[in-house]
């Protein structure tokens, strides 16, 4: 079942780059009293994810923290050193970046996509939510390309 609107997200840890290697980051603990932007894609260092979908947040990044926004981050079901490279290659410093390898938390918000048949096993949706405390206020969710998950989609919405 797709995590809705209103829903608390999953409170699960998940690993994000540091500077010494993987550390661990619990969700509930990083969403507690903030506002958060957090988007989700198929895969770091895919064509449609890094020539459409993070950029669109780097150059958004500024914008999305001046209208209250008080953290961005980006899931992909990759490990944290891909992800922590893809963090560098896209000059996306602003964002946290949250591995979800084993796709434990892309399973738990109902948003996992089969692309096995494609050779890339299980991803995430492609999606975008706004988060208060925890709670889902906003959700976009692409079918095909970035239109509802995109940065602008999310300015939008605030």
């Amino acid at each position: 079942m797709t995590i809705a609107i209103g829903e608390r997200f999953p409170d699960v840890t998940l690993k994000t780059p540091g500077p010494d290697g993987p550390e661990e980051l619990r969700t509930g603990a990083f969403l507690a009293g903030r506002r958060v932007v957090l988007f989700a894609l198929p895969g770091a260092f895919t064509p449609g994810c890094s020539n459409t979908h993070m950029p669109g947040f780097v150059v958004n990044a500024d914008k999305l923290l001046a209208r209250g926004i008080d953290a961005i981050a980006c899931l992909a079901v990759n490990d944290a050193f891909v992800m922590g490279a893809w963090q560098k290659d896209q000059n996306a410093q602003a964002m946290t970046m949250l591995a979800d390898g084993n796709a434990e938390l892309t399973h738990a918000l109902g948003m996992e996509n089969d692309r096995s048949a494609s050779g890339m096993g299980l991803r995430s949706k492609r999606f975008a939510m706004i988060l208060d405390d925890g709670v889902v206020t906003w959700l976009g969710i692409d079918e095909q390309g970035v239109d509802q998950s995109s940065a602008e989609s999310v300015l939008a919405r605030l």
